[in-house]
């Protein structure tokens, strides 16, 4: 394959200018408000993927966001890469936390990012790793380089559940047939140090409601004699783990996978700085689980995490209320061999249980899905670790990550193919979080080793 660089080195102040230009949609999922602005970013996505090279480009209705599909079929008895990746994004809340405006992207230099970074919701999780596959194809297509066949499926709704695009797969099994399923919506240890995401956590999102009197109560008049929602929602979340900060619910580990030693051991082999570790969060010690370092308990075990937490007054001043209600979103990421199903019915029939007869629970599921784990033995995983090690000049390491990809497990249960997670991110990212960023070294790096990724791949299976 001849080298990109150069091409990259001719077209670097376009490829950040057009994604400048995407970050600047609002494309909140998660926020019927900016309906418009999520289709305005999908019609965004089938133009650049027809300036790509795609023959075949289209948006898909869904029962919610469109997807947008696209492909270029050069020989059927070429092996076939599927691309996937989203174009919706996180909400921006607290814009207050921002240092400028969330979809005004600015670029800036880092102590992770002396070349500098692009500072905008949606940077790195996923638009600026979504738009390398698309600049990696128009690189390959305009030098005739293409070796597979490839498909792009571009959602809207993955930081929702992707709840429509498991709809559409489960409908479109043999337009989306493949050989491998490329992602990159995961990061790396660092910009000289790759790494390649072998396992995902599985996911529960719950919002739970604890209601006691029939309207806000006088806090003098009523307090001490009738219940109150926030103190017994803080209390029966307080219960939901013990002093080694072990998950109380009852079942909730019995087909939690336990690593071996040897396993355990292969995984400290990846550099990490606990000191360093504490400095980025600005923290004096970490937290978790007993009998765990802080990498495993951020990957290879399962947690129960409150979002979010609401109720009665919190206005400026002072009002002396009972609430009515209490609120709270909690997370659960879990481990291979958790069902996400099995979770939220062991967690709503937990919550129930510990609830005193004052108040009244109610229990609501939002979105879930499965862990997954994904074999360094295969042909893709070689692959991907041939392509980082030529543009790093070492080789990457196997990393499973604390984070969740729900649609992963929908991939290899309904296209029956394995997935690739080339992530070019890092951790000090900000994904999720005000001033979310993405280095433009990792976003040119990966327009860079992707397409070793098809060369590497079509070499190996033909």
């Amino acid at each position: 394959m001849k080298d990109i660089k150069p091409y990259i080195d001719q077209h670097k102040d376009r490829f950040i200018n057009e994604l400048v230009e995407l970050l600047k949609i609002p494309s909140i999922s998660a926020d019927a408000a900016y309906k418009n602005d999520v289709l305005k970013t999908a019609d965004a996505v089938k133009t650049a993927l027809e300036k790509a090279g795609c023959d075949n480009v289209e948006i898909c209705e869904t029962p919610g966001y469109p997807i947008v599909y696209g492909e270029k079929i050069i020989d059927k008895n070429l092996p076939t890469v599927l691309v996937y990746g989203h174009y919706d994004v996180q909400p921006a809340d607290p814009i207050e936390l921002w240092d400028s405006p969330p979809f005004e992207p600015v670029i800036k230099k880092t102590d992770k990012h002396p070349d500098g970074a692009i500072f905008a919701r949606g940077a790195c999780d996923d638009k600026g790793q979504m738009y390398m596959h698309v600049k990696a194809m128009e690189f390959m297509t305009e030098t005739n380089q293409l070796p597979c066949n490839v498909k792009f499926m571009i959602e809207g709704e993955e930081e929702v559940g992707s709840e429509s695009l498991s709809w559409y797969v489960k409908r479109n099994q043999d337009k989306l047939a493949n050989d491998v399923i490329l992602i990159s919506d995961t990061g790396m240890i660092s910009n000289t140090q790759p790494s390649i995401t072998t396992g995902l956590r599985g996911l529960s999102y719950v919002e739970v409601e604890v209601t006691g009197p029939n309207r806000d109560l006088h806090s003098g008049l009523y307090g001490g004699a009738v219940a109150n929602p926030i103190n017994i929602l803080t209390k029966m979340i307080a219960s939901l783990h013990d002093e080694n900060n072990h998950i109380t619910i009852p079942g909730f580990y019995d087909k939690v996978e336990e690593l071996s030693l040897d396993e355990r051991a292969e995984m400290a082999k990846a550099p990490f700085s606990l000191d360093a570790y504490k400095s980025a969060l600005d923290i004096d010690e970490v937290y978790g689980e007993d009998g765990y370092t802080t990498n495993e308990r951020n990957s290879i075990r399962p947690t129960l995490d409150v979002n979010g937490i609401w109720g009665g007054y919190t206005g400026e001043g002072a009002k002396t209320v009972i609430a009515s209600k209490a609120y709270a979103k909690i997370s659960m990421r879990l481990v291979p061999n958790q069902d996400w199903v099995e979770i939220t019915e062991l967690f709503t029939k937990h919550f129930e249980s510990i609830a005193p007869k004052a108040v009244t629970i109610k229990v609501t599921p939002h979105h879930g899905g499965q862990g997954y784990v994904t074999p360094t033995d295969n042909i893709g995983y070689k692959a991907a670790n041939k392509a980082y090690t030529e543009t790093f000049g070492v080789q990457a390491i196997p990393q499973r990550s604390g984070g969740s990809i729900p649609i992963v497990a929908l991939f290899e249960d309904e296209l029956k193919s394995k997935t690739i997670l080339m992530g070019f991110g890092l951790d000090s990212d900000a994904i999720h979080s005000p001033n979310e960023h993405y280095g433009i070294f990792n976003y040119l790096k990966g327009i860079e080793t992707i397409p070793l990724f098809y060369k590497y791949f079509a070499e190996m299976t033909m």
